[in-house]
Protein backbone atom coordinates (compact mmCIF):
# COMPACT_ATOMS: atom_id res chain seq x y z
CA UNK A 1 0.00 0.00 0.00
CA UNK A 2 1.06 3.57 -0.67
CA UNK A 3 -0.40 6.71 0.89
CA UNK A 4 -3.11 6.77 -1.84
CA UNK A 5 -3.85 3.16 -0.94
CA UNK A 6 -4.38 4.23 2.68
CA UNK A 7 -6.97 6.69 1.42
CA UNK A 8 -8.65 3.97 -0.60
CA UNK A 9 -8.64 1.61 2.37
CA UNK A 10 -10.31 4.30 4.45
CA UNK A 11 -13.02 4.71 1.82
CA UNK A 12 -13.56 0.98 1.25
CA UNK A 13 -13.10 -0.53 4.71
CA UNK A 14 -12.98 2.08 7.47
CA UNK A 15 -15.68 4.64 6.70
CA UNK A 16 -18.44 2.02 6.19
CA UNK A 17 -17.57 0.44 9.54
CA UNK A 18 -17.46 3.80 11.29
CA UNK A 19 -20.96 4.43 9.94
CA UNK A 20 -22.11 1.22 11.63
CA UNK A 21 -20.21 2.17 14.78
CA UNK A 22 -21.83 5.61 15.03
CA UNK A 23 -25.29 4.03 14.91
CA UNK A 24 -24.62 2.16 18.19
CA UNK A 25 -25.40 4.31 21.28
CA UNK A 26 -22.43 2.96 23.25
CA UNK A 27 -22.53 5.59 25.97
CA UNK A 28 -19.82 5.38 28.59
CA UNK A 29 -20.82 3.79 31.93
CA UNK A 30 -21.02 7.16 33.68
CA UNK A 31 -23.84 8.11 31.31
CA UNK A 32 -25.42 4.65 31.04
CA UNK A 33 -25.27 2.80 34.37
CA UNK A 34 -27.16 -0.06 32.70
CA UNK A 35 -24.49 -0.42 30.00
CA UNK A 36 -24.04 -4.12 30.63
CA UNK A 37 -27.73 -4.90 30.23
CA UNK A 38 -28.05 -2.58 27.24
CA UNK A 39 -25.20 -4.36 25.46
CA UNK A 40 -24.07 -1.40 23.35
CA UNK A 41 -20.51 -1.30 24.69
CA UNK A 42 -20.10 -5.01 24.06
CA UNK A 43 -21.52 -4.47 20.58
CA UNK A 44 -18.92 -1.85 19.58
CA UNK A 45 -16.11 -3.94 21.07
CA UNK A 46 -17.20 -6.95 19.01
CA UNK A 47 -17.74 -4.82 15.90
CA UNK A 48 -14.17 -3.52 16.11
CA UNK A 49 -12.76 -6.96 16.92
CA UNK A 50 -14.54 -8.59 13.97
CA UNK A 51 -13.25 -5.86 11.65
CA UNK A 52 -9.69 -6.34 12.93
CA UNK A 53 -9.90 -10.08 12.30
CA UNK A 54 -11.14 -9.53 8.75
CA UNK A 55 -8.29 -7.15 7.99
CA UNK A 56 -5.61 -8.75 10.15
CA UNK A 57 -2.01 -9.10 9.08
CA UNK A 58 -0.38 -12.56 9.34
CA UNK A 59 0.13 -13.52 12.97
CA UNK A 60 -2.04 -10.75 14.37
CA UNK A 61 -3.91 -11.71 17.55
CA UNK A 62 -7.24 -10.05 18.28
CA UNK A 63 -9.08 -10.53 21.57
CA UNK A 64 -11.84 -8.84 23.54
CA UNK A 65 -10.68 -9.10 27.16
CA UNK A 66 -13.14 -8.91 30.05
CA UNK A 67 -12.29 -8.64 33.73
CA UNK A 68 -15.30 -9.49 35.87
CA UNK A 69 -17.95 -6.76 35.71
CA UNK A 70 -15.62 -4.18 34.17
CA UNK A 71 -16.06 -2.73 30.72
CA UNK A 72 -14.17 -4.77 28.11
CA UNK A 73 -10.99 -3.85 26.26
CA UNK A 74 -9.94 -4.79 22.75
CA UNK A 75 -6.38 -6.12 22.66
CA UNK A 76 -4.52 -6.48 19.36
CA UNK A 77 -0.98 -7.89 19.23
CA UNK A 78 1.39 -8.11 16.29
CA UNK A 79 4.95 -9.44 16.43
CA UNK A 80 7.87 -7.25 15.43
CA UNK A 81 9.17 -7.33 11.87
CA UNK A 82 12.33 -5.40 12.78
CA UNK A 83 13.89 -2.93 15.18
CA UNK A 84 15.63 -3.58 18.50
CA UNK A 85 14.80 -6.92 20.11
CA UNK A 86 12.07 -6.74 22.71
CA UNK A 87 10.96 -3.25 21.67
CA UNK A 88 7.23 -2.51 21.90
CA UNK A 89 4.87 0.22 20.71
CA UNK A 90 1.59 0.70 22.59
CA UNK A 91 -1.28 2.17 20.59
CA UNK A 92 -4.21 3.54 22.61
CA UNK A 93 -7.79 4.45 21.76
CA UNK A 94 -11.31 4.01 23.10
CA UNK A 95 -14.75 2.98 21.85
CA UNK A 96 -17.13 4.36 24.48
CA UNK A 97 -18.98 7.59 23.74
CA UNK A 98 -20.30 10.76 25.28
CA UNK A 99 -24.10 11.15 25.63
CA UNK A 100 -26.40 12.60 22.98
CA UNK A 101 -26.36 16.35 23.83
CA UNK A 102 -28.95 18.71 22.39
CA UNK A 103 -28.57 21.19 19.55
CA UNK A 104 -27.82 18.92 16.59
CA UNK A 105 -28.46 20.57 13.25
CA UNK A 106 -31.49 19.42 11.25
CA UNK A 107 -30.71 16.14 9.54
CA UNK A 108 -27.94 15.26 12.00
CA UNK A 109 -27.98 13.35 15.26
CA UNK A 110 -25.66 11.50 17.62
CA UNK A 111 -26.59 8.05 16.27
CA UNK A 112 -27.34 9.16 12.70
CA UNK A 113 -24.17 8.97 10.59
CA UNK A 114 -24.09 11.52 7.77
CA UNK A 115 -21.26 12.28 5.35
CA UNK A 116 -21.26 15.87 4.20
CA UNK A 117 -18.40 17.75 2.50
CA UNK A 118 -15.84 15.17 3.57
CA UNK A 119 -17.00 15.09 7.17
CA UNK A 120 -18.55 12.10 8.90
CA UNK A 121 -21.04 13.41 11.44
CA UNK A 122 -22.18 11.45 14.49
CA UNK A 123 -21.14 10.66 18.02
CA UNK A 124 -17.84 8.91 18.58
CA UNK A 125 -16.34 8.72 15.11
CA UNK A 126 -13.70 11.33 15.88
CA UNK A 127 -13.71 10.78 19.66
CA UNK A 128 -12.36 8.20 19.30
CA UNK A 129 -13.80 5.27 17.39
CA UNK A 130 -11.56 5.77 14.35
CA UNK A 131 -8.39 4.97 16.34
CA UNK A 132 -8.18 1.19 16.04
CA UNK A 133 -9.10 1.26 12.36
CA UNK A 134 -6.44 3.87 11.63
CA UNK A 135 -3.85 1.86 13.56
CA UNK A 136 -4.52 -1.29 11.53
CA UNK A 137 -4.42 0.73 8.32
CA UNK A 138 -1.01 2.12 9.28
CA UNK A 139 0.32 -1.38 9.94
CA UNK A 140 -1.02 -2.61 6.60
CA UNK A 141 0.77 0.31 4.95
CA UNK A 142 4.09 -0.76 6.48
CA UNK A 143 3.57 -4.36 5.38
CA UNK A 144 2.85 -3.23 1.83
CA UNK A 145 5.97 -1.05 1.81
CA UNK A 146 8.08 -3.84 3.25
CA UNK A 147 9.10 -1.58 6.13
CA UNK A 148 9.82 -2.91 9.59
CA UNK A 149 8.04 -2.08 12.82
CA UNK A 150 8.55 -3.05 16.46
CA UNK A 151 6.15 -5.30 18.30
CA UNK A 152 2.75 -3.62 18.36
CA UNK A 153 0.14 -3.79 21.11
CA UNK A 154 -3.12 -1.90 20.60
CA UNK A 155 -5.19 -1.41 23.74
CA UNK A 156 -8.67 0.00 23.07
CA UNK A 157 -10.74 0.62 26.19
CA UNK A 158 -14.45 1.27 26.75
CA UNK A 159 -14.40 3.49 29.84
CA UNK A 160 -12.43 6.58 28.80
CA UNK A 161 -15.34 9.02 28.79
CA UNK A 162 -16.03 8.00 32.39
CA UNK A 163 -12.47 8.73 33.52
CA UNK A 164 -10.87 5.39 32.54
CA UNK A 165 -11.51 3.94 35.98
CA UNK A 166 -11.32 0.40 34.58
CA UNK A 167 -8.03 0.99 32.75
CA UNK A 168 -5.60 0.51 35.69
CA UNK A 169 -6.96 -2.98 36.32
CA UNK A 170 -6.34 -3.94 32.68
CA UNK A 171 -2.87 -2.39 32.65
CA UNK A 172 -2.02 -4.56 35.65
CA UNK A 173 -3.71 -7.73 34.39
CA UNK A 174 -2.17 -7.41 30.92
CA UNK A 175 1.22 -6.10 32.04
CA UNK A 176 3.18 -9.09 30.76
CA UNK A 177 1.39 -9.09 27.41
CA UNK A 178 1.87 -5.35 26.96
CA UNK A 179 5.48 -5.30 28.08
CA UNK A 180 7.37 -2.03 28.52
CA UNK A 181 6.76 0.17 25.48
CA UNK A 182 9.40 2.61 24.31
CA UNK A 183 6.75 4.49 22.31
CA UNK A 184 3.11 5.20 23.13
CA UNK A 185 0.84 6.42 20.34
CA UNK A 186 -2.47 7.79 21.62
CA UNK A 187 -5.07 8.72 19.01
CA UNK A 188 -7.53 10.46 21.31
CA UNK A 189 -6.58 14.10 21.12
CA UNK A 190 -6.94 17.12 18.89
CA UNK A 191 -5.34 19.20 16.16
CA UNK A 192 -5.02 22.95 15.88
CA UNK A 193 -6.03 22.91 12.22
CA UNK A 194 -6.51 20.38 9.43
CA UNK A 195 -3.36 21.44 7.58
CA UNK A 196 -0.53 19.68 9.46
CA UNK A 197 0.33 17.08 12.07
CA UNK A 198 -0.20 18.16 15.68
CA UNK A 199 1.29 16.54 18.76
CA UNK A 200 -0.24 17.09 22.18
CA UNK A 201 2.36 18.45 24.59
CA UNK A 202 0.24 18.54 27.73
CA UNK A 203 -3.22 18.04 29.18
CA UNK A 204 -4.79 19.93 32.04
CA UNK A 205 -6.06 18.23 35.16
CA UNK A 206 -9.55 18.68 36.55
CA UNK A 207 -11.56 18.99 39.75
CA UNK A 208 -15.32 18.64 39.45
CA UNK A 209 -17.56 19.10 42.44
CA UNK A 210 -20.91 20.31 43.77
CA UNK A 211 -21.07 23.48 45.85
CA UNK A 212 -24.22 23.61 47.99
CA UNK A 213 -25.31 26.75 49.85
CA UNK A 214 -28.31 26.52 52.22
CA UNK A 215 -29.72 29.60 53.97
CA UNK A 216 -33.29 28.49 54.85
CA UNK A 217 -35.21 25.29 55.37
CA UNK A 218 -37.84 26.47 52.87
CA UNK A 219 -38.40 29.34 50.47
CA UNK A 220 -40.04 32.54 51.71
CA UNK A 221 -41.48 35.71 50.16
CA UNK A 222 -38.58 37.75 48.81
CA UNK A 223 -40.24 41.05 49.72
CA UNK A 224 -40.55 39.92 53.32
CA UNK A 225 -37.10 38.32 53.73
CA UNK A 226 -34.69 40.14 51.44
CA UNK A 227 -32.41 42.39 53.46
CA UNK A 228 -32.82 40.10 56.43
CA UNK A 229 -31.86 36.75 54.93
CA UNK A 230 -28.84 36.68 52.65
CA UNK A 231 -29.45 35.32 49.18
CA UNK A 232 -28.00 31.84 48.74
CA UNK A 233 -26.96 32.90 45.25
CA UNK A 234 -25.04 35.88 46.61
CA UNK A 235 -23.32 33.69 49.17
CA UNK A 236 -22.34 31.33 46.35
CA UNK A 237 -21.01 34.29 44.35
CA UNK A 238 -18.88 35.38 47.30
CA UNK A 239 -17.47 31.88 47.66
CA UNK A 240 -16.62 31.68 43.96
CA UNK A 241 -14.85 35.04 44.24
CA UNK A 242 -12.47 33.32 46.63
CA UNK A 243 -11.37 31.14 43.73
CA UNK A 244 -11.25 33.40 40.68
CA UNK A 245 -11.33 37.11 39.93
CA UNK A 246 -14.57 38.06 38.22
CA UNK A 247 -12.88 40.85 36.25
CA UNK A 248 -9.87 38.94 34.87
CA UNK A 249 -11.18 35.38 35.07
CA UNK A 250 -7.86 34.31 36.60
CA UNK A 251 -7.71 31.90 39.52
CA UNK A 252 -6.39 33.71 42.57
CA UNK A 253 -4.58 31.09 44.64
CA UNK A 254 -0.95 30.39 43.76
CA UNK A 255 -1.51 26.80 44.92
CA UNK A 256 -3.60 26.15 41.80
CA UNK A 257 -0.88 27.44 39.46
CA UNK A 258 2.32 25.83 38.19
CA UNK A 259 5.44 27.16 36.49
CA UNK A 260 5.14 26.98 32.70
CA UNK A 261 8.24 25.44 31.04
CA UNK A 262 10.03 27.72 28.59
CA UNK A 263 9.67 25.21 25.74
CA UNK A 264 5.88 25.20 26.18
CA UNK A 265 5.82 29.00 26.05
CA UNK A 266 7.84 28.90 22.81
CA UNK A 267 5.54 26.22 21.36
CA UNK A 268 2.48 28.27 22.31
CA UNK A 269 3.87 31.28 20.48
CA UNK A 270 4.66 29.20 17.39
CA UNK A 271 1.19 27.66 17.39
CA UNK A 272 -0.39 31.09 17.86
CA UNK A 273 1.50 32.43 14.84
CA UNK A 274 0.19 29.59 12.68
CA UNK A 275 -3.39 29.53 13.98
CA UNK A 276 -3.87 33.30 14.10
CA UNK A 277 -7.35 34.53 14.95
CA UNK A 278 -8.76 31.10 14.07
CA UNK A 279 -7.62 30.13 17.57
CA UNK A 280 -10.61 31.97 19.00
CA UNK A 281 -12.87 32.54 15.99
CA UNK A 282 -13.54 28.78 15.82
CA UNK A 283 -15.76 29.21 18.88
CA UNK A 284 -19.36 30.35 18.31
CA UNK A 285 -19.02 33.78 19.94
CA UNK A 286 -22.12 35.96 20.01
CA UNK A 287 -21.79 39.21 18.02
CA UNK A 288 -19.57 41.71 19.84
CA UNK A 289 -18.00 39.17 22.19
CA UNK A 290 -14.18 39.19 22.47
CA UNK A 291 -11.66 36.62 23.70
CA UNK A 292 -10.07 37.02 27.15
CA UNK A 293 -6.73 38.26 25.77
CA UNK A 294 -5.45 39.86 22.57
CA UNK A 295 -2.17 37.90 22.73
CA UNK A 296 -2.68 34.58 20.94
CA UNK A 297 0.18 32.90 22.78
CA UNK A 298 -1.36 33.91 26.10
CA UNK A 299 -4.74 32.54 25.00
CA UNK A 300 -3.07 29.19 24.30
CA UNK A 301 -1.38 29.19 27.71
CA UNK A 302 -4.70 30.17 29.33
CA UNK A 303 -6.39 27.08 27.91
CA UNK A 304 -3.48 24.69 28.42
CA UNK A 305 -1.42 25.67 31.49
CA UNK A 306 -3.46 28.06 33.62
CA UNK A 307 -6.26 27.05 36.00
CA UNK A 308 -9.72 28.20 34.98
CA UNK A 309 -13.09 27.89 36.74
CA UNK A 310 -16.48 27.31 35.13
CA UNK A 311 -19.95 26.73 36.57
CA UNK A 312 -21.28 23.90 34.42
CA UNK A 313 -24.62 23.22 36.12
CA UNK A 314 -27.06 24.51 38.72
CA UNK A 315 -29.97 23.42 40.89
CA UNK A 316 -32.39 25.42 42.99
CA UNK A 317 -33.07 27.94 40.23
CA UNK A 318 -36.56 27.47 38.78
CA UNK A 319 -37.16 28.20 35.09
CA UNK A 320 -37.84 31.87 34.39
CA UNK A 321 -41.41 31.19 33.31
CA UNK A 322 -42.32 29.53 36.61
CA UNK A 323 -40.18 31.53 39.06
CA UNK A 324 -42.04 33.46 41.76
CA UNK A 325 -40.98 36.26 44.11
CA UNK A 326 -39.28 33.82 46.44
CA UNK A 327 -36.06 34.03 48.37
CA UNK A 328 -34.84 30.55 47.57
CA UNK A 329 -33.56 28.31 50.36
CA UNK A 330 -30.73 26.69 48.41
CA UNK A 331 -28.35 27.16 45.49
CA UNK A 332 -26.32 24.24 44.15
CA UNK A 333 -23.61 24.77 41.54
CA UNK A 334 -21.57 22.19 39.66
CA UNK A 335 -18.03 23.52 39.46
CA UNK A 336 -15.32 22.57 37.00
CA UNK A 337 -11.80 23.75 37.82
CA UNK A 338 -9.23 23.01 35.11
CA UNK A 339 -5.73 22.54 36.51
CA UNK A 340 -2.18 22.99 35.17
CA UNK A 341 -0.70 19.76 33.78
CA UNK A 342 1.78 19.43 36.65
CA UNK A 343 -0.66 19.89 39.54
CA UNK A 344 -1.93 16.76 41.35
CA UNK A 345 -5.70 16.52 41.09
CA UNK A 346 -6.22 15.04 44.58
CA UNK A 347 -4.36 17.92 46.21
CA UNK A 348 -6.34 20.49 44.23
CA UNK A 349 -9.65 18.86 45.18
CA UNK A 350 -8.86 18.89 48.89
CA UNK A 351 -7.62 22.48 48.79
CA UNK A 352 -10.67 23.66 46.84
CA UNK A 353 -12.95 22.10 49.43
CA UNK A 354 -11.07 23.82 52.27
CA UNK A 355 -11.24 27.24 50.62
CA UNK A 356 -14.95 27.04 49.81
CA UNK A 357 -16.14 25.63 53.15
CA UNK A 358 -14.03 27.83 55.47
CA UNK A 359 -15.92 30.49 57.46
CA UNK A 360 -19.00 30.82 55.20
CA UNK A 361 -20.68 34.24 54.96
CA UNK A 362 -23.46 34.80 57.53
CA UNK A 363 -22.92 31.28 58.88
CA UNK A 364 -24.69 29.75 55.88
CA UNK A 365 -24.52 25.99 55.49
CA UNK A 366 -21.88 25.39 52.81
CA UNK A 367 -20.57 22.08 51.52
CA UNK A 368 -18.39 21.21 48.58
CA UNK A 369 -18.41 17.60 47.44
CA UNK A 370 -15.57 16.62 45.10
CA UNK A 371 -17.02 14.31 42.46
CA UNK A 372 -13.90 13.95 40.30
CA UNK A 373 -10.24 14.84 40.72
CA UNK A 374 -7.90 14.01 37.87
CA UNK A 375 -4.26 14.94 37.36
CA UNK A 376 -3.03 16.33 34.07
CA UNK A 377 -0.09 15.20 31.99
CA UNK A 378 3.07 16.77 30.62
CA UNK A 379 4.84 15.02 27.75
CA UNK A 380 8.47 14.00 28.19
CA UNK A 381 11.05 15.86 26.13
CA UNK A 382 10.81 14.68 22.52
CA UNK A 383 13.89 12.80 21.39
CA UNK A 384 15.56 14.05 18.19
CA UNK A 385 14.67 10.95 16.12
CA UNK A 386 10.99 11.41 16.91
CA UNK A 387 10.96 15.16 16.32
CA UNK A 388 12.62 14.63 12.93
CA UNK A 389 10.26 11.77 12.02
CA UNK A 390 7.15 13.77 12.87
CA UNK A 391 8.31 16.81 10.92
CA UNK A 392 9.19 14.64 7.91
CA UNK A 393 5.83 12.84 8.05
CA UNK A 394 3.88 16.09 8.32
CA UNK A 395 5.80 17.59 5.41
CA UNK A 396 5.28 14.45 3.33
CA UNK A 397 1.53 14.13 3.86
CA UNK A 398 0.34 17.65 4.69
CA UNK A 399 3.05 19.81 3.15
CA UNK A 400 3.71 21.65 6.42
CA UNK A 401 5.83 21.08 9.52
CA UNK A 402 4.52 19.38 12.64
CA UNK A 403 3.51 21.55 15.59
CA UNK A 404 2.88 20.95 19.28
CA UNK A 405 -0.05 22.23 21.28
CA UNK A 406 -1.30 21.61 24.79
CA UNK A 407 -4.90 20.54 25.20
CA UNK A 408 -7.20 22.23 27.65
CA UNK A 409 -9.23 19.10 28.32
CA UNK A 410 -8.51 16.32 30.75
CA UNK A 411 -7.77 12.80 29.58
CA UNK A 412 -7.14 10.70 32.70
CA UNK A 413 -5.65 7.78 30.77
CA UNK A 414 -2.65 9.94 29.82
CA UNK A 415 -1.61 10.51 33.41
CA UNK A 416 -2.02 6.77 33.99
CA UNK A 417 0.10 5.81 30.98
CA UNK A 418 2.67 8.50 31.72
CA UNK A 419 3.11 7.17 35.25
CA UNK A 420 3.12 3.55 34.08
CA UNK A 421 5.70 4.05 31.30
CA UNK A 422 7.89 6.98 32.40
CA UNK A 423 10.73 6.16 29.97
CA UNK A 424 8.55 6.01 26.85
CA UNK A 425 8.24 8.60 24.12
CA UNK A 426 4.67 9.78 23.60
CA UNK A 427 2.84 10.88 20.49
CA UNK A 428 -0.63 11.91 21.58
CA UNK A 429 -2.52 13.17 18.58
CA UNK A 430 -5.95 13.06 17.02
CA UNK A 431 -8.49 14.42 14.60
CA UNK A 432 -10.50 16.76 16.83
CA UNK A 433 -9.87 20.06 15.09
CA UNK A 434 -11.81 23.30 14.56
CA UNK A 435 -15.58 22.89 14.91
CA UNK A 436 -15.37 19.09 15.26
CA UNK A 437 -17.15 19.63 18.59
CA UNK A 438 -16.37 16.52 20.62
CA UNK A 439 -18.93 16.00 23.42
CA UNK A 440 -21.25 18.57 21.83
CA UNK A 441 -23.74 18.62 18.96
CA UNK A 442 -22.62 18.14 15.35
CA UNK A 443 -19.47 16.19 16.20
CA UNK A 444 -17.65 15.17 13.05
CA UNK A 445 -14.61 13.31 11.76
CA UNK A 446 -12.61 15.14 9.07
CA UNK A 447 -12.02 12.15 6.79
CA UNK A 448 -9.18 13.54 4.68
CA UNK A 449 -7.28 14.69 7.75
CA UNK A 450 -7.68 11.25 9.32
CA UNK A 451 -6.31 9.58 6.19
CA UNK A 452 -3.18 11.72 6.28
CA UNK A 453 -2.81 11.20 10.03
CA UNK A 454 -2.88 7.44 9.42
CA UNK A 455 -0.01 7.82 6.95
CA UNK A 456 1.94 9.89 9.50
CA UNK A 457 1.50 7.17 12.12
CA UNK A 458 2.84 4.60 9.66
CA UNK A 459 5.90 6.77 9.01
CA UNK A 460 6.50 7.20 12.75
CA UNK A 461 6.33 3.44 13.37
CA UNK A 462 8.87 2.89 10.59
CA UNK A 463 11.19 5.58 12.00
CA UNK A 464 10.86 4.09 15.48
CA UNK A 465 12.03 0.69 14.25
CA UNK A 466 14.92 2.24 12.28
CA UNK A 467 16.19 4.62 14.96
Amino acid sequence: MTAPAIAQFWDDAIVPTLIDYIRIPAKSPHFDPEWKRAGHIDAVAELAADWCRRHALPGMQVEVVRLGERTPVLLVELAATGGPAGDTVLVYGHLDKQPEMTGWRNGLGPWTPVIEQGRLYGRGGADDGYSIFAAIAALRELAARGQAHARIVALIECCEESGSYDLPAYLEALAQRIGTPSLVVGLDSGCGNYEQLWGTSSLRGLVNGVLTVDVLTEGVHSGDASGVVASSFRVARALLERIDDTHSGMVRHAEFHAAIPHERIDQARAAGEVLGSNLWQRFPFVPGMRPMDDDLGQLILNRTWRPMLEVTGAEGLPPVASAGNVLRPRTRLLLSLRLPPALPGDFAGKRLKQILEFDPPYGASVTFEVTQAASGWHAPITQPWMAQALDAASQAHYGKRALWLGEGGTIPFMAMLGEKYPEAQFLITGVLGPNSNAHGPNEFLHIDYAKKLTACVADLLAAHAAR
